[in-house]
Order: structure tokens, then C-alpha cells, then sequence
């Protein structure tokens, strides 16, 4: 099944390859206003799964990342549609020079070719990633989570009666549909047909597609999230963005897991954080130094941190909180418990804020701004793949140009090397 699934996508592609821009962007607001038409029955697939999900215990965060609402909807095709209106990279020519021997060079950006994305329960990754492959010209074969099964099967229908439509092949959207895990383990060893794969997932689906995949890896969307509040931040201002980066979505990878604060700002902030945050339900896990600040509230809310909780990435309403002496010590603690996704500082000193810069080692780093803005639609790229936290080929929100690579052309007058 899959050799044939893959070897229809490496056709597929070829044609993607020479689509226009027109036509890429005819495809996905054909997409776009499909969604709009099918909402009731995407809607009701995906009701299907989100009950099967909770009757089998799935915990709470998942479930909402499972779940599909009109307004989750209308923002996915709206994202498809900013797409369409984005330059297209595939063309692009770039790096144009002369060098001394006549001849006349220049890259030329060009699709990936077939692109192979495992993910868990987010059906909106289905859209997203078919939107952005489609836009430049590659083709995709998608392996959603068991718990999804439903919701994409039905996406998948729609966008392939798109394609029909416009006269393209449906092998350049395709869904591995079948919860047998053996279908993941053969599609890592089909590097003769896939050019990357982009696993979404927990650490445990990372580390066994880094250790059995034949295929070029791009690893990321673990988020464990940090914002610094320094002694000189707007401690006003620090509450409310520590309360957005918390707890407008709690369960995505881009949500804050951890607040280090200044000693000096400590005995100030941290009470005010607290007192915001619980009446959202944050419940907090606390250093020391913290833990005495904070003695007088509840024990249920305020507990000391365990030894790995500062490791954990929450995706709940859950948060760390460390008192810190000075900027290094933040620094140093995100080095060695962060996992280079998104980190911040929140302070009015501009040469502290250009350390932060400068050392932290993260895909996404923020002066005084939430977290949750790491995401391709809300940096303009209309939508990504995944989020990188590796350093190749891309770094970050992973959009149009991070699914294209480039090639040479060297032009020359019959020119041969002395």
C-alpha cells in the first residue's frame, strides 16, 4: 500500500512542479470555501472522535487539541486563503553572480518534492500542511493520529475533490489512514520516494523517527517555555503577558511552562502572577525562594516542584515558577532544562534584553511579548508544518520558503574549464 501511495506522490509532485501560481492558489480557495460548505459534516467526524478520544481516557489537553469547532474552522480556511495570498517562493532566483570565467550563476528556489508528516491529534495540521505543500509545489502523505481517524479522513475527502475539480491528482494529498503502527515504521524506510519527514508528536515519536528513519528528519514542536522577568520589567504589563502566554491555549507547545523572576522583582511580582493566574485555574510549581514569597497561599495551588518539574513540559494549567539572582542564571537555567522552542524576556534594560537575545539559544526569542505568537500564522506566514528546534535545514515556524530548496544554474556561451 505504501509503496504505491509514495510512488503516486513522487508522480504527483512532478506535476505540482510546474503548476503556476495561479493555479496553486485557485486550489487552495477552492479548499478554503469547500470547508465552508462541508463544515456540518466535517464537524460531526470529528464529534465522533473527540467522544471515542474521551471514552478511552484521553486526558484533557489532547482532547482539545483534537477538537474541531465553526470558529476553528473558519480560522483554518482563513489561514488557507492567506496562504494563497502570500508570494509564492518556488522561482524565486536568488544569489545571482558573474565570476571572472564568463559564466553567469544564480540559486533558483524549488519544491522539497514529497514531504511525509506523522502527527497526533490535531486535524488542523491536516489543512495546514496540505495548504503550504500544495502552495509550492510538493507533494504530501500524512499519518495522523488514531484518535483523528475520522476528522481527516473526511478533510482528506474534501481536498482531493478539490483537486479533482482542478484537474490535479489526488496523489499529492495523501492520508495513511490505518492506526497499524507497522505502516509508520515502513513509511521511515521509503527514502527512495519521500525527500523529508516531519514528525509532530511527543519526545518518544521523535527519538524512534531520528533512530529508524532512512529519510532526513525535521524534529520540533516539544515546547518546554520560558519567560524572564527581569528586576527592570513592567511588572503590570509582565502579569498579563504571563497570563496570556499561560493560559490562552494551554495544551500547544507554545504555551509558557515556566516564569524565572529577578530577586529584586520577586517579592512584588510573584503574589500579583499568582493571585491573575489562579482565578484562571493555574495551579504552580515553585522553587525554594519562591515557595517562602508565597507561604500564604493554599498549599493546593502553591506546591514545591519536584525534581523534574522544571523538565515537563505542562500543556495544562500548570506552571513553574524559580526566583533567579541574576540575568545569567536565567540563562543558564533555560540552557539546561529548555528544549530551544520558544523563550523570552520581559525587561525595560536594553542591554539586558540584547544578552537574552544573543545567548539564548532558542528557535523563537521574545523581548517583552507572550509566547504563544511562535506559530506561522501570527508571524504572517499564513500557517506552517511544524515548528523546528533543530538548527537544518529550517529553524522555527516551518512555512513556504522552509518547504522549498534551491538549486544551481550556471549559464554559459559554450564554455569549457581550462
Amino acid at each position: 500500500m505504501l509503496t504505491r501511495m509514495a510512488q503516486e506522490a513522487r508522480m504527483a509532485s512532478r506535476q505540482l512542479a510546474l503548476l503556476s501560481e495561479e493555479q496553486k492558489n485557485t486550489v487552495l480557495e477552492h479548499i478554503a470555501d469547500s470547508l465552508a460548505v462541508q463544515r456540518d459534516a466535517v464537524l460531526v467526524a470529528n464529534e465522533s472522535d473527540v467522544r471515542e478520544a474521551r471514552a478511552a481516557g484521553m486526558a484533557e489537553h489532547l482532547v482539545d487539541r483534537l477538537t474541531l469547532t465553526e470558529d476553528r474552522l473558519t480560522s483554518i480556511a482563513n489561514d488557507l486563503r492567506r496562504v494563497a495570498e502570500l508570494p509564492d517562493p518556488v522561482g524565486e532566483i536568488f544569489d545571482e553572480y558573474f565570476p571572472p570565467n564568463g559564466l553567469k550563476v544564480h540559486k533558483v528556489r524549488v519544491p522539497l518534492g514529497v514531504i511525509a508528516v506523522i502527527y497526533e491529534s490535531r486535524p488542523n495540521v491536516t489543512l495546514d500542511v496540505a495548504g503550504l505543500a500544495l502552495k509550492t509545489g510538493n507533494a504530501v502523505i500524512l499519518r495522523g493520529g488514531s484518535e483523528t481517524i475520522l476528522s481527516n479522513r473526511k478533510l482528506v475527502e474534501i481536498i482531493h475533490l478539490a483537486l479533482k475539480e482542478k484537474d490535479l491528482p489526488a496523489g499529492a494529498v495523501q492520508l495513511i489512514d490505518s492506526p497499524d503502527r507497522k505502516y509508520v515504521a515502513e513509511l521511515l524506510k521509503m527514502h527512495q520516494w519521500v525527500d523529508m519527514l516531519i514528525p509532530r508528536g511527543g519526545a518518544a515519536l521523535h527519538k524512534y523517527c531520528r533512530e529508524n528513519s532512512t529519510i532526513p528528519v525535521i524534529t520540533g514542536g516539544i515546547g518546554i517555555c520560558h519567560l524572564f522577568v527581569d528586576e527592570s520589567a513592567d511588572l503590570q504589563a509582565a502579569v498579563k503577558i504571563a497570563q496570556n502566554a499561560k493560559v490562552q491555549r494551554p495544551s500547544v507547545c507554545n504555551a509558557l511552562d515556566t516564569l524565572l523572576v529577578h530577586k529584586g522583582s520577586a517579592g512584588e511580582f510573584l503574589p500579583a502572577v499568582v493571585d491573575r493566574l489562579a482565578e484562571d485555574g493555574v495551579t504552580f510549581r515553585v522553587d525554594e525562594i519562591a515557595g517562602k514569597i508565597l507561604s500564604a497561599f493554599p498549599a493546593e495551588l502553591v506546591q514545591p516542584a519536584g525534581p523534574d518539574d522544571f523538565d515537563t513540559e505542562w500543556l495544562s494549567l500548570v506552571l513553574g515558577l524559580k526566583v533567579v539572582d541574576e540575568l545569567d542564571e536565567a540563562i543558564e537555567h533555560i540552557a539546561e532544562h529548555g528544549t530551544q522552542h520558544s523563550d523570552g524576556i520581559l525587561t525595560r534594560t536594553d542591554e539586558h534584553a540584547r544578552c537574552f537575545v544573543s545567548l539564548v539559544d532558542s528557535a523563537a526569542v521574545y523581548v517583552n511579548a507572550s509566547t504563544r505568537f511562535t506559530d506561522g500564522s501570527q508571524l504572517g506566514l499564513g500557517a506552517e508544518v511544524a515548528i523546528s528546534t533543530q538548527r537544518l535545514h529550517a529553524r522555527g515556524p516551518m512555512a513556504l520558503k522552509e518547504l522549498t530548496t534551491y538549486k544551481w544554474v550556471i549559464w554559459g556561451d559554450n564554455h569549457i574549464r581550462e
